[in-house]
C-alpha cells in the first residue's frame, strides 16, 4: 500500500490577526480591549491551557475568604470606566448595597473571574472582530516574514501578524533540600486553596513564606477551625501590613525621581514622620507615591536597583501591597494567642520521618531551627526569573536570543511600548508583552491599575496597524 503522506502532515496552520498567549487576567483584559475597539472585521486568537478563562494564579480561588487586597472601588478593567466593578457587583446581585457603601469594600476575590469573563463575553457578542480560544499551550514560535508561526501543544498551528505574550506568573517551588521527596500527604501549595482546606485540623503546620499567599493559607485554615500549631518562616520575618484610611496628604513625590536610593528611603522616612505629626498614618504617604511606582523604579541607577532587589525589597512589599485591615487583624489575634508563630530564619532541608515531615534552618540569630509538622505549606510566591519559570515558550524565546531576559535576570526585556526586545536589543514590532513578565523593567506591573493601563495602550497601538 502506498505511504499516505497526508496522514502525517500537521495541521494547515489557522491565520490569524492577533494570538495572545495567555487566558489570565491580563491576557484577558487585552483581549477585551481590542474586541471593544475594533472598527471591522480583526480575527483574534486567545490561547490558554486552563479550561476557565480569567482566572490565572491570582483569581482561581473559590474559597469566599480569599479576599482583594485593595477595594472593589479600585478594581475597574478600563481606565476610562473607574466604577466597572461595583457596577458588576451590583447588577450580578452579589451585594444589596450602594455604591458607595461597596466601593471601599474588600470583597471576595471569586468575584473577579467571574467580572472579567462576563465583561469578555460582552464585548465578544457586540464586536465586529472575532475571537478563537485555542484551550492548550504554545510550545513554540517561529518567526515568520511578515507574522509569527505558532506551534500549539495539541499539534494544532497558529499562524498571527501580531503575538502577545501575556502568561501571567509561575510559582516557585519549596526552596529546601528535600522538597520534591517529600510525599503529597506531607505538602501543599498554598494556591492549591482545596488541599489546604482538607488539612487536619489538629496538624501542625509549616508555611514556608510570609507574603500574600501565606495570607490565604492561613486565613482558610483559620476558617476552617484549625486547632494545630502554625508556623511561617521566612528569611526576613515581615508580614503584610493592613490598609487604613487616610486623607489626602500634602505632599509632592516627584522629586523623590531625582535621588538615590538612600537618599530616597530618608526621605520617604521623612515624609511618614512628618503624616504622623499631623494625625495621618504611614499609609497616606505610600497612596502619595503610588501612581509613581514605574517612574521611581526606572530613575533609579543600575547599582541602585540592585541595592533595591538585595536590600531593599521585601520591606517595600509589606508596605506597598497591603491586605484588608480586618484580615489583618485576625492575623494578629492568632499571633497574641500563640497558635501563629512567625520565625524569621533560613531554611535548609526538610525530609519524611513517619508521619511528620521535619525542617532544619538557622534562626536570624543563627540559633538552629527544627520543626516536626505534618503538613509543609509552599507560600513563597511567583517567580520573577525567567529562566526559572519551566515555560517552554519562554525558554525557546530566550535560548535562541528571540527575546532577552529582563533587567537584573527579571521577566523579558521589553521597550516603552512593551514591544519585545531579542538579545541584540532590537525591538520586535510583531511580539508584544503584558503584565508580569515586564517587571524588570518596569516593576509596577502586576496590580489591575498597571495592568488596565497597558492593555489599553496596546490594543490602541495593534488596531492602529490594521
Amino acid at each position: 500500500m502506498p505511504y499516505n503522506w497526508r496522514v502525517n502532515m500537521p495541521p494547515s496552520p489557522q491565520t490569524h490577526d492577533i494570538a495572545v498567549i495567555g487566558g489570565g487576567a491580563s491576557g484577558v483584559m487585552a483581549v477585551i480591549q481590542l474586541l471593544r475597539r475594533a472598527t471591522g472585521p480583526l480575527r483574534i486568537a486567545l490561547v490558554e491551557p486552563q479550561p476557565t478563562l480569567a482566572d490565572g494564579v491570582a483569581y482561581a480561588t473559590r474559597r469566599p475568604e480569599h479576599l482583594l487586597n485593595v477595594p472593589a472601588g479600585k478594581m475597574s478593567a478600563f481606565p476610562d470606566l473607574p466604577g466597572d466593578f461595583v457596577d458588576y457587583l451590583r447588577a450580578s446581585g452579589a451585594f444589596d448595597l450602594a455604591a458607595e457603601a461597596l466601593a471601599p469594600l474588600y470583597v471576595s476575590r471569586l468575584h473577579y473571574g467571574a467580572y472579567l469573563r462576563e465583561r469578555l463575553a460582552q464585548a465578544r457578542a457586540g464586536s465586529p472582530a472575532t475571537l478563537e480560544v485555542f484551550t492548550t499551550a504554545v510550545d513554540g514560535l517561529s518567526p515568520q516574514r511578515e507574522n509569527h508561526l505558532l506551534q500549539l501543544r495539541d499539534g494544532n498551528r497558529v499562524v498571527a501578524a501580531h503575538v502577545v505574550l501575556a502568561v501571567g506568573n509561575a510559582l516557585r517551588p519549596l526552596p529546601l533540600r528535600g522538597a520534591t521527596a517529600l510525599a503529597a500527604s506531607h505538602r501543599a501549595e498554598a494556591w492549591d486553596t482545596e488541599a489546604v482546606a482538607a488539612i487536619p485540623a489538629d496538624a501542625g503546620v509549616a508555611i514556608v513564606g510570609s507574603g500574600l499567599s501565606m495570607v490565604d493559607a492561613v486565613i482558610t485554615l483559620a476558617e476552617q477551625a484549625h486547632r494545630g500549631a502554625i508556623h511561617v518562616i521566612s528569611r526576613h520575618g515581615l508580614l503584610p501590613l493592613p490598609h487604613a484610611a487616610a486623607a489626602p496628604f500634602d505632599f509632592d513625590p516627584t522629586p523623590l525621581l531625582s535621588l538615590p536610593l538612600r537618599a530616597r528611603m530618608r526621605a520617604l522616612r521623612e515624609e511618614v514622620a512628618r503624616a504622623q505629626a499631623q494625625g495621618q498614618p504611614w499609609q497616606a504617604v505610600m497612596e502619595r507615591i503610588r501612581p509613581l511606582g514605574q517612574s521611581l523604579w526606572r530613575s533609579l541607577s543600575w547599582p541602585d536597583q540592585q541595592r533595591f532587589l538585595r536590600h531593599v525589597v521585601r520591606y517595600w512589599d509589606v508596605h506597598r501591597h497591603r491586605i484588608d485591615p480586618q484580615v489583618h487583624a485576625r492575623l494578629q489575634a492568632l499571633r497574641d494567642n500563640g497558635q501563629l508563630r512567625l520565625h524569621r530564619a533560613r531554611l535548609d532541608a526538610t525530609w519524611a520521618a513517619g508521619a511528620c515531615a521535619r525542617i532544619e534552618g538557622r534562626e536570624h540569630d543563627g540559633a538552629p531551627l527544627q520543626l516536626e509538622v505534618q503538613r509543609v505549606i509552599n507560600a513563597t510566591g511567583v517567580e520573577m526569573r525567567v529562566q526559572a519559570m519551566r515555560n517552554p515558550l519562554l525558554q525557546q524565546l530566550v535560548g535562541e536570543g528571540l527575546a532577552a531576559r529582563g533587567p537584573h535576570g527579571i521577566g523579558l526585556d521589553s521597550d516603552d511600548a512593551g514591544q519585545v526586545l531579542d538579545a541584540d536589543g532590537h525591538a520586535d514590532r510583531r511580539l508584544h508583552v503584558i503584565g508580569s513578565l515586564r517587571i524588570g523593567t518596569l516593576w509596577e506591573s502586576l496590580a489591575v491599575p498597571e495592568l488596565r493601563a497597558q492593555a489599553a495602550a496596546l490594543a490602541t497601538a495593534l488596531l492602529a496597524t490594521h
